[in-house]
């Protein structure tokens, strides 16, 4: 009789499980939120088909980690973590946008989980969740363009012939006259600025409704960042004659009752701070004239410090659960 060989989970599989698990746990306190003080049906439905799906994957994620005796992540609730009678924080233009920006991450994140897995039954889990959130994605699109309020990167000309780069001066970027940006430059510049403005505007709100001192204080330098790096990106953009547009419907309301625990706020930010320094990298890298790659250096920088500042206070207050590590066999051989 053949014997059957069974593996364990992978430590690429741990660690994509644990955090997805954490993600859609903070993520569902933030739609709920947002799908009950909507006033608008279309966003208001799209709302509730994303908490369905993030409901579906914390159940699925639990049946995974019961079947491999993985122990639950604390991650974050209804019942500790969001006030859902909280008047509207958001209008419904920054929520539909929330979603478009959030399916964008989604899509990446389990991308790359989906290649990490090797186990049939992960690999379908997050095979399943790329599929949903690229439909979320496009369904989100497809709204926000529906009601006139996305927001189009620049334009420029299609190339009527291929070229090559004959001069090295195509990577210089200080001295003299600086060449025009690539198309590949402009959608980073141009993603970069629109994460950042819309990051502003989260950072607005979420300030409004913070509880602690502290917190507040972690906000609003991270908003002077946000509001910051926008202006680079931008003032890079004008520089070759392409507009960096910015909606008003992306503002906050007035609302300054309690909405969200200050943990799962700071959990947000720091989220999105490592988020960012991993699209500047990426920026960095497909960025050749050398002024560009300044800034994206000296801006992650920046972005490393904050987020550092971020991670300090969550074990402060208790706040920051521990990944799944290796054990220290150091310590074990005493």
């Amino acid at each position: 009789m053949e014997q059957e060989h069974t593996s364990g989970l992978t430590t690429s599989e741990i660690s994509q499980l644990w955090g997805a698990y954490n993600n859609d746990s903070a993520l569902l306190c933030q739609l709920r939120q947002f799908e009950q003080a909507s006033e608008d049906r279309e966003i208001k439905a799209i709302l509730l088909h994303a908490c369905e799906l993030s409901d579906a994957h914390l159940k699925t994620l639990k049946e995974i980690f019961s079947n491999y005796k993985f122990p639950i992540p604390r991650g974050f609730n209804i019942e500790e973590d969001v006030d859902l009678s909280a008047p509207k924080l958001f209008p419904d233009s920054f929520n539909l946008y929330y979603i478009c920006h959030m399916s964008r991450i989604a899509l990446q994140t389990y991308s790359l989980s989906l290649s990490y897995s090797v186990r049939p039954d992960i690999y379908s889990y997050f095979y399943e969740c790329v599929t949903e959130s690229a439909e979320l994605l496009r369904r989100a699109n497809e709204l926000l363009l529906n009601k006139g309020i996305y927001v189009r990167p620049p334009q420029i000309p299609v190339p009527k012939q291929i070229d090559f780069i004959k001069k090295e001066s195509f990577l210089t970027g200080f001295l003299g006259k600086r060449r025009t940006l690539t198309s590949v430059e402009i959608n980073q510049l141009f993603a970069n600025f629109e994460r950042n403005a819309f990051g502003t505007s989260a950072l607005m709100g979420f300030n409004q409704v913070a509880q602690a001192k502290e917190i507040k204080e972690f906000i609003s330098r991270g908003k002077g960042i946000s509001k910051k790096h926008e202006k680079i990106f931008q003032s890079v953009l004008e520089e070759s004659d392409l507009p960096a547009p910015l909606s008003w419907t992306m503002l906050p309301t007035d609302s300054t009752s309690f909405t969200f625990s200050d943990k799962l706020i700071l959990f947000y930010i720091v989220a999105l701070i490592s988020l960012s320094i991993g699209y500047y990298g990426q920026a960095l890298a497909a960025s050749p004239r050398r002024d560009l790659g300044v800034h994206y250096e000296r801006l992650i920088q920046e972005l490393l410090l904050y987020a550092e500042d971020g991670t300090e206070i969550m074990i402060q207050n208790g706040w920051l659960e521990q990944p799944p590590k290796s054990p220290d066999r150091d310590q074990l051989s005493k």
